[in-house]
């Protein structure tokens, strides 16, 4: 003994993780032969919600006292996974479930034709026809998106500092689109999906390891942008204008670094809000407008945002791969 401590042996094994050769106080419950009562009393302790440990405890979990754990968990674990697969930069784009590819809004238009033709005089249908032939002069987007995403999912591998993938909400419509794109030409890409009353699938064309379901918009909101290098936004309701409007607010009040916002679709855009009216109001100032820029096409969206960084000094891409990627991905969607 040195130290006062004992010494260790030849041959002496360290201790078994589980098994001991003597079992502790407890390790058998107390017998029937003790006291008759003792194994009913211990069953209904067994079986209490309060003796199962917390993170098997499913009502507990979902309690309002514990909604801070679930913020916590609802980000980690998509965190953990990005990280996982090294994702460094995102083009997080946005748009209408409802937009969906050609095909598909001629069938829906030619659906209910044929049902007003039985019933001429019935508003309903007069009025879902009207909507149906709006969306599929709409279509355009989808292609536009698609088109967006193959360039994208095209330049995954080549972006300075770290992999650059689409990211979407994950939902039908124009985020299909985008994810279907970079599935076109090979490369993954990311949807965030988030739990509704009635419950939106992922579309199809995710990568599925990097598909992740939310619970809490806010979670999900900021890994929209926590990676996003530009957002791209086309043509869409609330869900569109609720995270267009976000960035905007964040970058006009300098709460987030200013990143490239691009609107897709200017004639739409031009009648769902219109910044010189705000401006003209005095409840914006002139410089928000400059926040974001308008395209037409899948290769002017991406090459402003190319611009806007190589402005800003902060390429995206190496220079030879600007060039030369935009021209043979332009060509390739255009066939």
């Amino acid at each position: 003994m040195a130290d006062g401590l004992p010494s260790i042996r030849p041959g002496t094994k360290p201790a078994h993780r589980v098994d001991r050769a003597a079992v502790l106080p407890g390790g058998q419950p107390k017998g029937a032969e003790e006291d008759s009562r003792a194994p009913g009393i211990l069953r209904s302790i067994l079986q209490s919600p309060s003796y199962q440990e917390a993170d098997q405890d499913e009502d507990f979990l979902q309690s309002e006292a514990t909604r801070g754990v679930r913020l916590q968990l609802d980000f980690l674990k998509t965190e953990t996974l990005l990280r996982e697969h090294q994702i460094a930069h995102t083009i997080v784009v946005f748009g209408s479930t409802r937009i969906c590819e050609a095909q598909a809004a001629r069938r829906a238009v030619a659906s209910i034709a044929d049902a007003l033709a039985l019933n001429p005089d019935d508003d309903g249908l007069q009025r879902r026809l009207k909507t149906a032939r709006s969306l599929a002069a709409k279509s355009k987007y989808y292609r536009i998106a698609r088109e967006f995403g193959q360039i994208v999912g095209a330049s995954s591998e080549k972006a300075i500092g770290g992999r650059l993938m689409i990211m979407t909400g994950g939902g039908p419509g124009i985020m299909e689109a985008a994810n279907r794109g970079a599935h076109d030409v090979g490369a993954q890409s990311i949807g965030l999906n988030i739990t509704l009353p009635k419950e939106q699938c992922p579309n199809p064309y995710v990568t599925p390891e990097l598909c992740f379901r939310f619970h809490y918009f806010a979670m999900r909101k900021l890994h929209l942008l926590m990676r996003a290098r530009a957002l791209v936004a086309f043509p869409g309701g609330f869900g569109t204008m609720d995270e267009l409007f976000e960035v905007l607010s964040l970058a006009q009040t300098r709460k987030i670094a200013a990143v490239p916002v691009v609107l897709v679709g200017e004639s739409y855009w031009r009648r769902a809000f219109d910044p010189d009216f705000l401006v003209e109001e005095g409840v914006i100032d002139p410089e928000d407008r400059n926040l974001f820029w308008f395209a037409e096409t899948a290769e002017e969206a991406w090459q402003s945002i190319l611009r806007w960084y190589e402005v800003a000094g902060q390429p995206l891409l190496p220079v030879g791969e600007v060039a030369s990627r935009g021209k043979s991905i332009s060509q390739e969607v255009g066939s």
